[in-house]
């Protein structure tokens, strides 16, 4: 391999054992440790995933991208919805309250793109029982963003839910529901507004949440490149009116990717060689997303035993918190 393209570390796996811990779940990228009744720490793996298949190298610092952009978003929007992360004691690791989560994720849409496109490019105009309007090209705003709720599936996809169904089947009680949705709306609008000032467009995102002694809480992370889509504000329009594909940041391109190289997660589909110049453009498109999304400088942490540096920190941190 060219010398120049030599990869950093990555973090792609952990078996932790922290103080009092309890137990451990372990997802496609993040794997969450409980430590007690009341708290939990999660870690950020450079894990990426697509078409809900983990890709076969980590990328490197995104688990340092995620988080670190996940707790500015946290910290911006905490006057609007009260949410789980106590703090950050490591650059992959967020560690917060426990909640009880909902088994659906508020997915919101400003603009007809990826999923939502894709439903409309084969003729469908409903999607989660909410109406598109017809005549919209690829990546034309909405009137007004919408909801499409997903159901959170603990292996395989998640599925397209309506409204109406997650009363129906009473998945979320309507009181906390409808107040899920207005947090949803309001979160998008600050995301949406906080993208404007750097530069881009919030396209669309998800948002997940969970009840913390009755209280609805936002969990996980927000406005992230795993959870959010971005395209750049600059030449948007013109773009459109030419029919061009539109400049963004988000992890669409890892999708198309592997479309390319024929694989969309379907049975008798084999995962694509990932060549390390490929692993290092996602790296750099990861890295470009937090300085243009944060509008600060990015400090990659370079470690030669990640896990040594995430149990030294997180034991600290546990032993001076006080709860």
């Amino acid at each position: 391999m060219n010398e120049a393209l030599k990869l950093p570390n990555t973090l792609t796996k952990t078996d932790f054992s922290f103080p009092n811990q309890t137990k451990v779940y372990k997802g496609k990228v993040r794997d969450v440790y409980s430590i007690g009744d009341e708290i939990v720490v999660m870690v950020a793996s450079d894990r990426i995933s697509a078409f809900d298949h983990i890709l076969p190298k980590g990328i490197p610092f995104k688990g340092q991208v995620l988080t670190q952009i996940a707790a500015k978003f946290l910290k911006a929007t905490e006057d609007i919805v009260p949410n789980w992360l106590i703090s950050v004691p490591d650059p992959v690791v967020s560690l917060g309250f426990r909640c009880n989560p909902y088994p659906v994720e508020m997915v919101i849409r400003g603009y007809l793109a990826g999923h939502a496109w894709r439903e409309y490019k084969a003729g469908r105009r409903i999607i989660c029982g909410v109406q598109m309007p017809d005549g919209m090209k690829e990546n034309d705003r909405f009137p007004e963003p919408i909801i499409t709720p997903a159901t959170k599936a603990e292996e395989g996809h998640d599925e397209d839910i309506s409204r109406e169904d997650i009363l129906a089947k009473g998945i979320v009680p309507e009181s906390e529901y409808v107040q899920m949705e207005d947090y949803t709306r309001k979160l998008f609008e600050r995301g949406s507004e906080m993208a404007d000032k750097q530069g881009l467009i919030l396209v669309d995102t998800k948002y997940e949440f969970g009840n913390k002694k009755g209280t609805v809480h936002l969990i996980d992370e927000i406005h992230t490149p795993d959870s959010s889509r971005y395209f750049y504000a600059d030449g948007y329009e013109e773009r459109q009116q030419k029919g061009e594909v539109q400049k963004q940041l988000s992890k669409e391109f890892v999708r198309e990717w592997l479309m390319e190289n024929g694989f969309q997660g379907l049975d008798r589909q084999t995962m694509p060689f990932m060549p390390d110049e490929f692993v290092q453009t996602v790296s750099a498109r990861y890295i470009e997303l937090y300085e243009m999304i944060s509008g600060e400088k990015f400090n990659p942490i370079v470690s030669s035993d990640i896990n040594q540096r995430i149990d030294k920190n997180v034991v600290s941190f546990l032993k001076d918190f006080k709860g």
